[in-house]
């Protein structure tokens, strides 16, 4: 007979049978699979539910089944995390290698934070309205590269692009304003088909789950390239993306109404149901916590995201994934991203000891949260790291 065990959760872990986020995880030389994570261990759930569909090197062949399996997948994994487990079906998560969880169709980032929006808008256009007037009429995005997303703990090579200089004209170099976006990602498992769009009551039966998302930026790159049509070089070269990936019905207890919208959304954009969440973050760079923005102020919510990206018929795919952009509070302590945090470069922030603005080579920059838990207490969500390395 095999042995079996109980996997212990230490207290305040986050990582509860509440929670149970999902990975891709490889065992010391074995092929990749699906995990589900309980306190300091990963659940192979290929073992322990007995089903081939979870010795896949993404979630997606679970992920098409649609919300029912999902559904009744926790509810079994959820079983088996409160009794005893074959000893083969549980590995330490610090002794496995972590991989990208989904395979990824798409990638949509969108631009949701009115504070984040505001402050962009004042250092960008100061002698104009902050804000452009389509903000508070559609969820802005762009389109992104799906190639680029990179699982977290993955190194970003400091990209290569035009930057302008004094003289109006550009040049050609590396980047020298390297930035971060703190936001949150939001993986659609079912997809919609083409011609046919989402409706906002309709988001919980197309999305999956969350993960912390890291959308980098070359803020110099960006500033020249951006004018007439938005984001390219200056954003495409790397996007992280946490490896656990939390169900969408583990946020159950975070999930609160939206702040007012004025004016009132166009009737496909209504929330028919409340899809504001509950979310703190922390932003930590080279070991300091430098920010931690709030997701509970985000203007517009994921469900009028996922609407409003489909509103022209344009089809989701199992593995799309689509970003709040980045997540700001009112205060200089919640600001998502360095490019506000000092100002545009005007107000250093004190790293260390040392006044700094943008990333150098060897940082490194941790991305964390925390969400109110069923039952009580706080849910980790899996944090999403990223060291910035030197240009090629």
């Amino acid at each position: 007979m095999s042995s079996r065990v109980r996997i212990e959760v230490p207290e305040g872990s986050g990582f509860g049978p509440e929670h149970l986020p999902y990975c891709v995880f490889r065992p010391l030389g074995e092929e990749p699979r699906v995990g589900a994570r309980l306190g300091d261990s990963i659940i192979d759930l290929a073992v322990a539910l007995d089903d081939p569909m979870f010795h896949q090197p993404s979630l997606n062949a679970f992920m098409t089944q649609g919300p029912s399996c999902w559904r009744e997948v926790r509810e079994r994994v959820h079983a088996a995390a409160e009794s005893e487990l074959p000893a083969a079906a549980v590995h330490e998560v610090r002794a496995v290698r972590l991989d990208l969880p989904v395979e990824i169709g798409d990638y949509v980032d969108f631009y949701a934070s009115l504070d984040h929006a505001t402050a962009l808008g004042r250092m960008l256009r100061p002698n104009s309205e902050p804000l452009l007037p389509n903000w508070r009429h559609l969820p802005v995005g762009y389109h992104g590269r799906a190639g680029t997303v990179v699982v977290s703990g993955t190194d970003i090579v400091r990209p290569h692009g035009q930057r302008k200089t004094d003289s109006g004209t550009p040049d050609f170099g590396p980047s020298r304003r390297m930035d971060i976006e703190a936001e949150l990602g939001f993986i659609v498992g079912a997809g919609s088909e083409l011609g046919k769009p989402v409706e906002t009551g309709e988001f919980a039966e197309h999305v999956f789950g969350v993960a912390l998302v890291n959308d980098w930026s070359a803020r110099d790159i960006q500033a020249w390239e951006g004018q007439p049509l938005g984001p390219f070089l200056g954003k495409s070269f790397a996007t992280t993306l946490s490896a656990w990936v939390t169900p969408l019905d583990a946020l159950a207890e975070a999930r609160i109404p939206l702040p007012p919208q004025h004016p009132e959304p166009l009737p496909y954009l209504r929330d028919s149901a409340a899809w504001g969440l509950d979310i703190d973050l922390a932003v930590e760079w080279n070991g300091q916590v430098v920010s931690k923005p709030p997701f509970r102020r985000m203007y517009w919510s994921p469900a009028q995201m996922l609407a409003h990206m489909t509103v022209n018929g344009a089809s989701t795919r199992t593995g799309d994934l689509f970003a709040s952009g980045t997540i700001s509070g009112a205060d200089r302590a919640e600001r998502g991203s360095l490019m506000e945090l000092s100002w545009g470069g005007t107000e250093p922030i004190e790293l260390n000891g040392v006044q700094r603005t943008f990333l150098n080579d060897g940082d490194e920059v941790t991305i964390t949260a925390t969400a109110p838990a069923i039952g009580g207490g706080r849910l980790t969500l899996g944090e999403v790291r990223g060291r910035v390395v030197k240009a090629n």
